[in-house]
């Protein structure tokens, strides 16, 4: 019995079969042809490419643009990764799309990418007005980019390690000193009396106590409420994050996710006043912040809720995040040294925690006078 064909080349005849293995950056697909002596040899062929593919072993990539091998690498290898958290494709995905899709380097061959082009591109970037930190966030991503190039042979050195990102690191520092908002005590004493007896008082208090990131706290169940050793533990955020159907359909998820970095994950001591409020009580079960059906508050409506207390409070507008903040600065200015506040906020560096460091004129003065004792 002849075996069934489809396609003839040089008088030979062959069955072909086409497989898509991979996209373009505008959403194109990318076929291959494969063929075989008969459709099952095909269909082989095809099936260890893929795998190929899947098992990142070298293809030949070397006409691919640098935004259409990132589009691949984002959509067809790191989509639904059990590697990597829907928030941080989701911040993948916007730096692509936002700084690379349609940039100035977005059509340059991924083996022509050097550490020059990069140099210009950031140069650019930094005379354009955008931030020391913004493009420092980018460089980040492509480092993470290029060295899955080099894990893959595509290209032998990253061209992100060489480059000067002009501005000054202090920016950071700087930039999140201009943008930390903190309740002043007398507004604290306004929110507190306002929220006495209401569903928020809790949040509200809790949050000033501990000064946990709004998903952290969103996230709390009671199993990781220790009432005898007054501590919280820290092991979970919940955040509502795109999740990509595909490269062109998203829709929004609440999900549970790892906290923010390994930094992040800490037990915090509670005071004594917020003990007993928790001892109070009566149903101990589940998340400590849930809607009806069990489901964790969402950010977005309780930053609508703060706005809104804020607002009849007669108090300018801050956000939610100002109580993280104002539980750092507190611990500051009563003296607790900032390594201590950078763990239990649980921040990634020391440099982080610096922005909370707003001394007045009177405490630095009170802390050089304590020369006096030495000097006399």
């Amino acid at each position: 019995m002849a075996k069934k064909t489809n396609s003839k080349i040089n008088g030979n005849e062959y069955y072909r079969i086409r497989k898509v293995i991979g996209h373009k950056s505008n959403g194109e697909k990318i076929l291959k042809n494969f063929y075989g002596s008969s459709k099952k040899e095909a269909e082989q062929k095809a099936n260890e490419y893929l795998n190929s593919i899947q098992n990142g072993l070298l293809i030949n990539f070397d006409n691919f643009t640098l935004s259409e091998l990132m589009h691949s690498w984002l959509f067809d290898f790191l989509h639904n990764s059990s590697k990597i958290k829907p928030s941080t494709f989701q911040r993948y995905e916007g730096l692509y799309r936002n700084y690379i899709k349609n940039s100035e380097i977005a059509g340059n061959k991924l083996i022509n990418i050097k550490s020059i082009q990069l140099q210009k591109f950031y140069n650019n970037l930094y005379e354009d007005g955008y931030s020391y930190s913004q493009i420092n966030t980018l460089n980040t991503f492509l480092k993470v980019f290029f060295n899955w190039c080099i894990d893959n042979d595509y290209i032998l050195k990253n061209p992100c390690s060489k480059v000067n990102i002009k501005g000054n690191k202090n920016d950071i520092i700087n930039n999140g000193r201009k943008n930390v908002e903190i309740l002043l005590e007398k507004e604290i004493k306004i929110v507190k009396e306002y929220l006495k007896n209401s569903d928020f008082e809790l949040l509200f208090l809790l949050d000033l106590a501990t000064g946990l990131r709004q998903g952290e706290l969103l996230a709390l169940d009671w199993k990781n409420v220790d009432l005898i050793n007054k501590t919280i533990k820290v092991d979970r955020s919940v955040k509502e994050v795109y999740v990509y159907d595909d490269e062109n359909t998203k829709h929004i998820e609440t999900i549970f996710q790892t906290p923010k970095t390994t930094n992040s994950f800490r037990t915090i001591p509670i005071p004594n006043v917020i003990i007993n409020t928790l001892d109070k009580i009566k149903n101990k079960e589940g998340l400590l912040f849930k809607d009806n059906n069990g489901n964790p508050l969402k950010g977005k409506n309780i930053s609508t809720q703060w706005a809104k207390i804020l607002k009849e409070c007669n108090i300018p507008h801050k956000k939610f995040h100002s109580i993280r903040h104002t539980y750092a600065s507190i611990l500051l200015q009563k003296g607790v040294d900032i390594e201590t506040v950078a763990e239990l906020m649980g921040h990634s560096a020391i440099s982080i925690t610096q922005i909370y460091l707003h001394s007045s004129s009177k405490s630095k003065n009170i802390s050089v006078n304590r020369l006096n004792s030495i000097l006399n």
